[in-house]
């Protein structure tokens, strides 16, 4: 067994979570109190969920805060099938989002954060469903690995395992939590494994009980004999209670909406035991002092002595005690805590000390082979001696010997001028670098499986003498730069290739075999970039020119440059990807980002290539109006099939200024997200009456800005048709909907992607016609998926079919019956 790795993976996941681009911590008096009372505790509980926003952040607050255990959330997914409130990212983009939402969440409530390889494919109703995607021998290894990894004492699930009560993810978690809890302490099982972790059982397994799961079963929820927790209560440390802190925890999930107010006051927490060991209370039997190690007696006297002397205003007094704590610390023969203890006691000596420790790189991106400068900061804010000893940065082999005292509130700076080494990953997300599954992401290393995010691209271990005994510290390399408003702002350093290229479009629609000119942007990562820029097309499809000679100056500098592509006759799909060659190499990666001022900005330099579509489309009207919801890329989607589409904004909506357009849409969710419609809804009805067609996509009933969602009678549902390859019945064959310009067949139904749709009506008045009837297997048919209205002169649509993942995508049939909608009326 090669405990090495197995420690190698603990430093690393202690060191790298929750650390990229941000900026060093600077604990305040509480939170420096907490350290120290977290280092007298031996103690571990894992939360395990489907998605992120599926963690209770109370329970994990209180775990980590109250009670001072190493606390974490293993979510089965990285939420890519979700909806998103914030932008129009959606499938990998969403999930990367999503995934920093997680870290911010646990930068806030205390705990640390993991994944499995299962790719969120979008709402499942069953388990069963769900293990037909996700490869079910795969998620329950990664769920072992982090069981072993993490070593938790207890574990909790947020879900049953009770299927057909909540969303088939939920359920396959739960399912997933009680296996690996019988797996974990075996080494039969896995074994593969045991090359970097070793066995470990936990000692109970709960669910968390939940109100909302007995009153969707009609149950009574009987508390008697259950396990309680009071995460009310409020820590004078912090200033906080436990609910307030676990608010701002949840109101990280931006992208689902999910602000949350802060409670105070008793709230009671209701756990029922699930598997191991019995208990009344959830740690019972569970020895979490320093008594759970041999030789802990004297690291435990040591804490007290400091807890009894900690001087608020002067908490560098503990420093001579730290010391000899880390000095105890070392010789217990326990490895795994001897690690994990004496990385929080070097937290410590920073915090007590006020040790301000920052590398930092005089750019944001690197291509290898590279000059970079990195520059050290260090300050010791006491009066206890210290001294700079040396730095080493990873990817280069020599140290920088410093040998520099460190005087109290005296800043030390050097600057180390270097070369980037050749061979450095780029700096894609990790489970981005090779192709997915519908249902998982390809993660070769095992090391790898289960890290929330990449290892920073740069880093570096500065080693401090402190009273003439040495530490060393981790430290991420990072870009920092002052924003006029904002002030300082972290960047993560990213490795990119020294040209980038993408086209204009993720999917190239064309609606007649007409060739159009489509734009390429090419991207220098570093100065003077010069080679040729190609295109390689599908059979069938034309581009020209073959080549184009591109030449940029800048670093960071773009330019686009234009290709004709020519479809074919018929319809046909397929792939176009882009080469660029430089400095006698040929470089095939494009280059995208996110940026929201809540998580921290992510590249992703993925394959330069899109898809390329021809349809069989015929369309009328020209002029569209177009009202942002949540964020979709219907317009440009409609753009790129010869629309012209406008985005209004509030004092737009009037009915004599919408008489212009041929159609009205609303993005998604609009009616969710845009307060105006609540009383601009009536010029969007007369716009109808006076011959217009309007055209409303999917919200859902929970906070609607306005109950008149449609001029007749119309209620939302929670119905849905997840699965994509669900049968589609058309109801109205003689209506304008599926007559034309574009007669819809049954074939316009395939290759649609994740799923039919979702929320759908259940009721409606009279007036509505519904056009389309689709249901997942064994359940009903939902006919309120697309329902058209006549409204005096004109149509009002309500859909709930996924046309925000369905025209992004490039599905032929989706294109076709979404210019039918449009054309109504448009004769």
């Amino acid at each position: 067994m090669k405990k090495s790795c197995f420690l190698s993976a603990v430093l690393a996941t202690l060191f790298t979570c929750n650390l990229n681009a941000q900026a060093p911590k600077k604990p305040h008096i509480g939170e420096t109190q907490q350290m120290l009372e977290k280092l007298d505790v031996l103690g571990t509980v894992l939360y395990v969920a489907a998605h992120p926003d599926d963690e209770n952040t109370s329970l994990i607050t209180y775990f980590a805060n109250e009670k001072h255990m190493r606390t974490a959330y293993l979510s089965a997914t990285r939420g890519d099938g979700g909806q998103n409130l914030i932008g129009p990212e959606i499938r990998e983009e969403l999930g990367l989002i999503r995934t920093q939402e997680l870290l911010a969440a646990r930068r806030t409530d205390g705990g640390q954060q993991f994944f499995s390889r299962a790719n969120d494919f979008g709402y499942s109703k069953h388990p069963d469903e769900t293990f037909t995607i996700w490869n079910k021998d795969e998620v329950l290894a990664d769920f072992v690995w982090v069981f072993r990894k993490f070593r938790p004492d207890i574990v909790v699930t947020r879900f049953t395992t009770v299927p057909g009560v909540t969303h088939g993810h939920h359920t396959a978690s739960a399912i997933l939590a009680n296996e690996a809890f019988k797996l974990s302490g075996d080494p039969n099982a896995y074994p593969d494994q045991l090359d970097f972790v070793e066995p470990w059982q936990p000692t109970r397994i709960f669910w968390n009980a939940s109100w909302w799961y007995f009153r969707n079963t009609g149950q009574k929820m009987d508390t008697t004999g259950l396990a309680t927790v009071n995460i009310g209560k409020y820590n004078p440390r912090l200033g906080k209670s436990y609910t307030e802190i676990s608010s701002l925890s949840r109101s990280m999930h931006k992208s689902q909406g999910f602000g949350s107010t802060g409670r105070r006051g008793d709230a009671i927490e209701y756990l029922v035991h699930s598997n191991g060991e019995e208990g009344e209370e959830v740690l019972d039997g569970i020895q979490t002092t320093w008594d759970r190690v041999e030789g802990g007696e004297e690291v435990s006297f040591l804490i007290q002595k400091m807890k009894e002397e900690f001087d608020p205003s002067n908490p560098s007094e503990l420093l001579p005690t730290l010391l000899l704590t880390r000095r105890a610390i070392g010789k217990i023969e326990d490895e795994f805590w001897k690690r994990i203890k004496l990385l929080e006691i070097e937290d410590l000596i920073k915090a007590v000390s006020g040790l301000y420790v920052e590398l930092v790189a005089s750019e944001n991106s690197y291509v290898p082979g590279d000059s970079i400068q990195i520059s050290l900061e260090i300050v010791n804010r006491s009066s206890i001696n210290m001294k700079a000893e040396r730095v080493k940065l990873n990817h280069w082999i020599n140290e920088f010997e410093l040998s520099s005292p460190l005087a109290n509130n005296k800043k030390f700076t050097t600057s180390m001028n270097l070369k980037l080494p050749g061979g450095i990953a780029f700096s894609t997300p990790y489970w981005l670098r090779r192709e997915a599954t519908l249902g998982m992401y390809t993660v070769e290393d095992q090391e790898q499986r289960g890290k929330p995010e990449n290892d920073p691209a740069l880093s570096g271990t500065v080693t401090i003498s402190v009273d003439g005994e040495e530490i060393t510290l981790n430290i991420p390399i990072v870009f920092k730069r002052n924003d006029p408003v904002e002030g300082e702002v972290y960047e993560p350093i990213a490795i990119s290739p020294p040209v980038m290229a993408n086209l204009s479009s993720k999917v190239l629609v064309f609606g007649d075999g007409n060739s159009k000119m489509v734009d390429v942007r090419v991207i220098a990562g570093r100065k003077n970039a010069n080679g040729t820029l190609s295109l390689e097309a599908p059979k069938g499809w034309n581009v020209s020119p073959e080549t184009i000679d591109y030449s940029l100056m800048q670093k960071g500098e773009e330019h686009l440059y234009s290709f004709e592509i020519t479809p074919p006759k018929k319809a046909s799909d397929g792939k176009i990807t882009i080469a660029l060659t430089y400095d006698d190499r040929v470089y095939t990666k494009g280059y995208s980002s996110i940026s929201y001022d809540h998580i921290p900005k992510q590249n992703i330099y993925s394959e330069a290539s899109s898809r390329v579509v021809r349809l069989d489309l015929e369309k009328r009207g020209d002029l569209i109006g177009y009202i942002e919801g949540a964020g979709d890329a219907i317009p440009e989607n409609l753009t790129q099939i010869g629309y012209t589409v406008e985005y209004l904004e509030k004092d737009d909506v009037t009915s004599e200024n919408l008489k212009k357009y041929d159609a009205i849409i609303l993005g998604v969710r609009a009616l969710n997200t845009v307060p105006w419609l609540a009383y601009k809804n009536t010029e969007l009805f007369k716009y109808v009456e006076e011959g217009g067609t309007l055209i409303n996509q999917y919200n859902t009933s929970h906070r609607l800005v306005t109950k008149d969602i449609a001029p007749f009678d119309l209620k939302l549902s929670r119905d849905r048709v997840t699965v994509e390859e669900a049968p589609v019945e058309i109801l109205a064959k003689q209506h304008p909907a599926i007559l034309g310009p574009n007669k819809i067949t049954n074939s316009d139904f395939k290759n649609w992607v994740q799923e039919r749709g979702l929320y759908f009506p259940d009721e409606w008045s009279d007036e509505f016609t519904p056009i389309l009837s689709s249901n997942d297997p064994g359940e009903t048919p939902k006919k309120g998926g697309l329902l058209v209205a006549e409204y005096g002169q004109g149509h009002y649509v309500y859909s709930g079919y996924s046309w925000f993942r369905n025209l992004p995508a490039g599905v032929p049939g989706a294109y076709r019956l979404f210019v039918n909608l449009i054309s109504l009326g448009n004769d």
